[in-house]
C-alpha cells in the first residue's frame, strides 16, 4: 500500500480544522501522512493542530516564521512530503471516506499521473451551493481556458511528476501548479464521483469574481508568460466558461 502525502496549509481555521482532519482520519485508505503548515495564524489554530498531531503520529505540524500566504505554506509542506502520491486538502474543507482509496485505485488502474474528482460546494453555514463535475480529461490548453479542478480533489503521482512548487502569487497558485504539471504530461483524468466538499468562505476569491478575474490575467501574463493577444484569447474562454458555470452550476 503506497503512502499518500496530504498537503494542508493552515491560517485562522481553529473552528473548522478538527472536522477537516477527522475526514482524513476516517479515510478507508489509511496509509497517509498529513502535513499541516501553519502560516502564522492569529487564533488558536496552531495549538489545535499540535493537539491533533499528538493524537495521531501520521499528522505532522510545522509553523512558518512569518505570514507568507498559502503558496509558501503548501510549498513548504511539499518539501517535507515523502509519499508516492501527493494530495491537497485545505483546513476548512472535507473529504468523503473513500476519497483516497478511490483515487489511488484509479491511478493504479489507469496509470494516469494526475487526477481530480467532482466535488460539492457548500457555504460556510453548510448550505449546498451545487456540484462541480470533473471533466473526463484535461490538457494544458484546456486548463488555460477555464479551471474546474478543485484543489482539494487533486492527487498526482510524485514518482512520475516529481517535486513541483506553486507559483508565489496570492491567488490561483493551485492552477499555476496544475498548468506546470500538465505542460509535461499528455492529460489529467477526472473521476465523476463527488468525493469532497469545498467551503466557499465569504472572503474567498471564489466569492469575488472580479478579484478572481484579475488573478487569472496575472497568471497568464506573469506566471505562464503568455503574450498579450494569446492571453486575451484564453481570458475570453475563461470569462465565457465562468458565465456558463454561473448559469448552470452543476455542469
Amino acid at each position: 500500500m503506497k503512502l499518500v502525502s496530504i498537503i494542508t496549509p493552515l491560517y485562522n481555521c481553529e473552528h473548522r480544522l478538527r472536522k477537516t482532519v477527522q475526514s482524513v482520519i476516517d479515510q478507508s485508505y489509511d496509509n497517509w501522512e498529513l502535513i499541516i503548515v501553519d502560516d502564522c495564524s492569529t487564533d488558536n489554530s496552531l495549538n489545535v493542530a499540535l493537539e491533533l498531531g499528538r493524537s495521531d503520529s501520521r499528522i505532522v505540524v510545522y509553523g512558518l516564521d512569518e505570514n507568507c500566504g498559502p503558496a509558501v505554506a503548501r510549498n513548504y509542506a511539499l518539501s517535507k512530503a515523502s509519499g508516492n502520491y501527493i494530495a491537497f486538502l485545505d483546513s476548512d474543507d472535507v473529504w468523503y471516506a473513500d476519497k483516497l482509496s478511490r483515487q489511488v485505485n484509479f491511478i493504479e488502474r489507469t496509470g494516469c499521473a494526475f487526477t481530480y474528482t467532482s466535488y460539492l460546494r457548500v457555504s460556510d453555514n453548510n448550505k449546498n451551493l451545487g456540484k462541480v463535475v470533473a471533466p473526463e480529461s484535461l490538457t494544458y490548453n484546456d486548463l488555460l481556458k477555464g479551471c474546474s479542478i478543485g484543489c482539494l480533489t487533486v492527487m498526482y503521482d510524485y514518482q512520475k511528476v516529481g517535486l513541483r512548487k506553486m507559483p508565489s502569487i496570492l491567488k490561483r497558485q493551485d492552477l499555476g501548479l496544475w498548468l506546470d504539471i500538465l505542460r509535461d504530461i499528455p492529460e489529467g483524468l477526472g473521476i465523476s464521483e463527488v468525493l469532497a466538499e469545498y467551503t466557499v468562505r465569504r472572503d474567498s476569491v471564489s466569492g469575488n469574481k472580479l478579484q478572481a478575474a484579475r488573478y487569472q490575467w496575472k497568471l497568464y501574463r506573469e506566471v505562464e508568460k503568455l503574450g498579450f493577444l494569446v492571453s486575451c484569447y484564453y481570458f475570453f474562454h475563461y470569462a465565457t466558461s465562468a458565465l456558463v458555470k454561473r448559469a448552470r452550476p452543476n455542469r
